[in-house]
């Protein structure tokens, strides 16, 4: 993340409406987070928190609710209301927030009493360009007077952040490890990609087949782990978890929608590793309540690869992630990464790093490998 730029160091929110109705108490607040939390890309959408209803609700505004009032059924009817015509609603507790926003719910518990600054701190990580529910989660975490205190506001303390309740119980046996620095981290589409470079002495990598025949799928996972075996190195199968377990793979990359079907506990069971995929604060918090092998940032820079559901992280908010979470979980950066970004990416702190493009697409893959690997190196 760049250095402050004193010019800054006030930022005009009082002309951006972040409240309705206007609150200068909170306004003057969210000045003094926002310049403490240094330079980020403005939010596609401005964002307004609005702690009465506006006359007309709309995309945009996040509207503030009060949890165990007497009108709650009216309150839930008007909810349902502001939702259809776009605009988010955060319910607001003593031990907590959920936020409603299209047709998801994104609830949260605090891991303390809520901040008196915590609207405050909302508007400053919106205006930082987090999505909302990542930064109502970033919001849970502040502590009033975090931005007076040391070289760094920005909570880095995992114990202080929420959590997210009515998840399923994770598993009982928990994931085996694996290392820390998982180095080079290819992805790609065939048996045929995974032995080759196993041949070239990366340690690392993940099959991702797609649209492959039952039989054809069960064969490239049978010889991609065998070939894992010949080298002594981690193979992991995207997403078939199944056909993983049956061919007793070193681990499975799931994404997020995978956590409400696949069986956990025979992935656990077996010594299988669990890599999860995470695009942000709130995805991570799931993520970690099932205590995977390793996480998955992404996507760090546009890719061509897939179609994305999120914004490009950039590695701002990777080097956040990686000074949260390392030495507690491996930590995967992936997303656009090539040999021109990698770099950058390492200099996060984060121990490994995916690349597809750079090694799939290359005209002379060997030398790919090898480019990248020095880099991993010199770091």
């Amino acid at each position: 993340m760049g250095t402050m730029n004193p010019a800054n160091r006030t930022l005009p929110l009082t002309r951006r409406e972040y409240f309705w109705p206007p609150a200068d108490e909170l306004t003057e607040a969210a000045e003094r987070i926002r310049a403490r939390l240094g330079e980020w890309p403005r939010a596609d959408v401005a964002w307004r928190i609005c702690l009465t209803p506006p006359d007309e609700p709309g995309a945009g505004d996040l509207i503030v609710a009060v949890t165990g009032a007497a009108d709650t059924v009216s309150r839930q009817d008007d909810s349902a209301a502001w939702l259809a015509n776009g605009a988010g609603v955060i319910e607001a507790g003593a031990q907590g927030a959920c936020l409603m926003l299209a047709d998801k719910r994104y609830p949260l518990d605090s891991a303390g009493a809520l901040a008196e600054d915590w609207l405050a701190a909302l508007a400053s990580f919106l205006d930082c360009g987090f999505e909302p529910p990542d930064a109502l989660v970033l919001a849970l975490a502040w502590r009033d007077g975090d931005e007076t205190r040391g070289e760094d506001a920005w909570p880095v303390e995992l114990t202080r952040f929420p959590r997210i309740p009515g998840l399923i119980a994770p598993p009982q046996q928990l994931f085996d490890a694996c290392p820390a620095r998982l180095g080079l981290y290819p992805v790609v589409p065939s048996a045929q990609w995974v032995e080759r470079l196993l041949a070239l002495g990366v340690k690392t990598v993940q099959l991702r087949v797609k649209d492959a025949s039952p039989a054809q799928l069960a064969q490239d996972i049978a010889k991609s782990v065998a070939a894992g075996r010949r080298h002594d190195a981690r193979v992991f199968i995207n997403d078939h978890w199944r056909e993983a377990l049956a061919a007793g793979a070193y681990g499975v990359h799931l994404g997020q929608e995978d956590l409400d079907t696949a069986d956990l506990d025979a992935i656990a069971a077996a010594g299988m590793r669990l890599g999860l995929s995470t695009h942000g604060y709130y995805e991570m918090l799931r993520a970690l309540h099932f205590g995977p092998s390793y996480l998955a940032f992404g996507s760090i820079f546009p890719t061509a690869t897939k179609t994305l559901a999120t914004a490009p992280q950039g590695t701002a908010r990777l080097a956040r992630y990686v000074r949260l979470l390392n030495g507690k979980v491996a930590l995967v950066a992936i997303g656009g990464i090539g040999l021109g970004t990698l770099e950058a990416v390492l200099a996060t702190g984060v121990g490994g790093a995916a690349v597809v493009s750079a090694v799939t697409a290359a005209t002379d893959p060997a030398a790919a490998v090898a480019e990248l690997e020095a880099v991993f190196a010199n770091q």
